[in-house]
């Protein structure tokens, strides 16, 4: 893999980590259309863990708040959030505990998958600023108040579910966990928060696990130093400016051109196979 080639694709992950279009999905697009190869998993474990790290660039505040909270003796609201954390974390547990082989099978299934999976992005778009409008319009709220509700156990759950469908190539891992928010009623200022803080523990084991099985160092056999630090600079940087641009957006625009994207890029995807 060349220095340039490492570029595009962290500048790639970085971008559609947070925006809700797929990482992943968008990344076998990259090889496809520029002809790219990496040995396995190793290079997108790689710029996987720098988006990690531009999360919590991005959410510090928010992460030491957090971690601070967890030394209360008493249950207060930042220990509530962590274990809301952790229940999400459940299913992609249990599917990366049981289902790995079969997941990284479909990771080899091709761009028609991804093109699907991506009308399934766009449809769940859609569907959350349809139902997300209704909501906010029956709700009766004070003045200046947000519309929408907390983010409870049971809604933390149903998310960690969503997450873990996510694992899909092409089915966006945001925009599935922000759309399933959102069709639950939470609020929105919430939602975006939730979906990037529930994914570090996940996509750090997941590297951790390749480091201590050997299969980073042989998938990277075939890739230079260079080229991998370039990908990770590259995801970091896009990823810190996508993740502050995406928190933004959720708050206080929609999500319809991302929709509309999705739907194309996927429609093409499929049609290329035909």
């Amino acid at each position: 893999m060349s220095g340039l080639e490492a570029v595009i694709l962290g500048l790639v992950q970085g971008l559609t980590e947070f925006l809700p279009v797929s990482s992943s999905g968008h990344l076998t697009i990259c090889k496809e259309l520029f002809g790219i190869e990496t040995s396995n998993l190793s290079f997108e474990v790689a710029v996987h863990a720098a988006t990690v790290l531009s999360t919590i660039v991005a959410f510090r505040k928010d992460i030491w708040r957090l971690l601070g909270g967890c030394f209360n003796l008493k249950m207060n609201p930042e220990k509530e959030y962590i274990f809301k954390i952790a229940i999400s974390m459940i299913p992609i547990f249990i599917v990366g505990l049981f289902f790995k082989d079969y997941v990284e099978a479909v990771f080899g299934s091709g761009i028609a998958v991804v093109g699907l999976m991506l009308l399934v992005t766009a449809s769940l778009l859609s569907l959350s600023e349809i139902l997300s409008r209704r909501a906010a319009r029956r709700s009766v709220s004070a003045a200046g108040e947000e519309p929408g509700k907390e983010i409870g156990y049971r809604e933390a759950f149903i998310i960690g579910l969503a997450q873990a469908c996510a694992v899909l190539p092409g089915l966006s891992r945001s925009g599935t966990t922000i759309s399933t928010g959102l069709m639950l009623g939470i609020k929105k200022s919430q939602v975006a928060q939730f979906s990037f803080l529930m994914v570090l523990v996940p996509i750090l084991g997941e590297a951790f696990l390749e480091l201590l099985g050997g299969e980073f160092a042989q998938g990277a056999s075939g890739i230079g130093g260079g080229a991998l630090v370039l990908g990770f600079a590259t995801a970091f940087l896009s990823g810190l400016f996508a993740c502050t641009l995406m928190v933004n957006m959720v708050k206080k625009r929609n999500l319809w051109g991302f929709a509309v994207y999705c739907a194309i890029v996927g429609m093409a995807c499929v049609i290329s196979t035909l």
